[in-house]
């Protein structure tokens, strides 16, 4: 028990079961501060649960069980933690919990099994888990819901486990086993019967790859043909970077929003939309100075703590949610402070990693754990690499129609397509010149086996890390699904590269091996 970063064997709190066994000693004022964001998480689940249509909910899906392992995943990436990184995690994760608390409540509300409030369902507008809600911004008293996020998206990083059952109903029905088991998985929860029907209408985007749009279709069918919600098929073009299709982008946004328009009886509030742009340009000019911190040699906001927020705020908030600009000040706050005095996650950084490819869904916590394990630095991820252009904030007649332009270029670069999509400059090149910024030794690279995209260059990766003199460490998986590659699996992939190329020995030996088959 230790107060010191790196002083206390992390490995002996996991168990064969799905919980540690004890909570983790950082000193009094940590363990104290650590302890009160775990009260305000079971603060927030007790006011979720304490709604009548949300406790039908806990019987009525049964993805929601993996809720009750919401404190245990925090407790997942704030492993080690002190000080300002340990407060950066729970601004964090305690404000993503309180936005997905909000989500499912709302779906719940509006849900014909269970709150059946027609009213508000006339004002949801559903949308893809891996869509860009920037069509959203400029409808204040409409609600861009998402049941993928929470069924599938949250439920996987909550519950290792939680996809299986879904993903094993697709194939029953006839979807092959090498398709992505995100898309599949989803397809499932439908199939199954399993997701809230509400909504005026619904936006499914041409998202990440040919899985999705499979997905995409199954759902919509079911939605359009049983449930009686119409759905709007936004394309968004695949060569994002080309001039020549973004007249094109544009268009599609326009088409969208004139769609919602006509599903809801709402109208498009120019006023609303640029209040929502200033906030995506402070958030945006946020991750920019966090990502020239990890530059240097004294890096602030990375691994869990860049990669998981940026998904949430980037994609799913899109400057609709005030609280994610305020936590963003908040952020560099500390950020800054700790730079200023040179302060480190870890007792050691020996190596300074570009994280890149699609990653396990399942082990979000192992840019945690390659930290804390081998000191290798998760300087940033293939996920948080998005948009770093500003976007038209003022209201004047030549912003309003580029705003459209900017829509669609958000939408163009979304998580993960702006890179699986656009060439091979964006997944493969620029990969070498962010190895250059952030003087990165090592690429650890994400080999989701049903990604096709990303595993038809392997050759092409493998030949421009010798040529960079980058080492390359590939570690394959299979995003939601735990029964292909598992976590120690995945962790193996790294220990022996790091024993046979490297010759090091751990920074803490006993996470080398983990028996957390069965854990959360």
């Amino acid at each position: 028990m230790a107060k010191e970063v790196g002083a206390e064997a992390l490995g002996r709190f996991f168990t064969d079961g799905k919980v540690r066994s004890r909570r983790e000693w950082r000193g009094f004022k940590d363990t104290f501060y650590d302890y009160t964001r775990w009260l305000y998480i079971m603060k927030q689940l007790a006011g979720f649960i304490i709604k009548p249509r949300n406790i039908k909910a806990m019987f009525r899906y049964r993805w929601m069980a993996n809720y009750l392992a919401v404190p245990m995943m925090v407790d997942k990436h704030t492993q080690g933690l002190r000080g300002p990184y340990l407060r950066m995690c729970h601004l964090e994760q305690d404000l993503v919990v309180y936005d997905v608390a909000k989500l499912l409540d709302n779906l719940f509300r509006g849900d014909r099994r269970l709150g059946n409030d027609e009213e508000f369902s006339k004002k949801v507008v559903l949308v893809d888990e891996n869509e860009m809600t920037a069509v959203m911004m400029g409808f204040p008293t409409l609600k861009g819901l998402s049941r993928e996020t929470p069924s599938t998206y949250v439920s996987v990083l909550l519950n290792q486990t939680a996809a299986l059952h879904y993903i094993d109903v697709a194939q029953e029905y006839g979807l092959a086993g090498d398709v992505c088991p995100m898309p599949e998985a989803e397809l499932g929860v439908s199939i199954d019967d399993d997701a809230p029907i509400l909504g005026a209408c619904a936006v499914q985007c041409n998202t990440t790859c040919d899985g999705s749009l499979m997905s995409n279709g199954g759902i919509a069918k079911r939605l359009e043909l049983e449930d009686g919600i119409p759905i709007f098929q936004l394309a968004a073009p695949m060569r994002h970077r080309e001039d020549d299709v973004q007249d094109y982008a544009a268009q599609e946004i326009k088409n969208c929003i004139a769609f919602i328009e006509e599903k809801t009886g709402e109208k498009w509030d120019w006023s609303y939309y640029f209040e929502c742009a200033k906030r995506v340009n402070e958030s945006t000019r946020h991750r920019m100075e966090w990502l020239d911190m990890n530059k240097t040699d004294y890096p602030q906001v990375f691994g869990s703590n860049l990669a998981l927020y940026t998904e949430t705020n980037y994609m799913a908030i899109c400057g609709k949610v005030p609280e994610f600009v305020n936590v963003d000040r908040k952020l560099t706050a500390l950020a800054n402070q700790a730079y200023k005095d040179k302060m480190m996650m870890a007792r050691e950084y020996r190596h300074r990693a570009i994280v890149w490819g699609v990653q396990s869904h399942f082990y979000m916590d192992f840019l945690l754990w390659i930290l804390n394990c081998w000191g290798i630095v998760p300087l940033t991820d293939m996920l948080s690499m998005v948009n770093t252009e500003m976007i038209a904030e003022e209201d004047t007649p030549e912003n309003r129609e580029k705003a459209y332009y900017d829509m669609a270029w958000l939408t163009e670069n979304m998580i993960m397509r702006n890179r699986t999509h656009g060439g091979y400059k964006v997944l493969l090149d620029e990969l070498w010149e962010f190895c250059e910024e952030f003087n990165a030794d090592v690429v650890i690279l994400w080999e989701h086996m049903a990604c096709k995209a990303l595993d038809g260059m392997h050759g092409q990766f493998e030949e421009k890390a010798r040529e960079k003199g980058i080492h390359l460490i590939w570690v394959t998986h299979d995003l939601f699904d735990p029964r292909i590659v598992s976590r120690q699996g995945v962790r193996d992939q790294v220990n022996r590269y790091m024993r046979t190329v490297f010759k090091e020995e751990p920074l803490d030996p006993s996470l080398e091996v983990l028996h957390d088959e069965h854990s959360w």
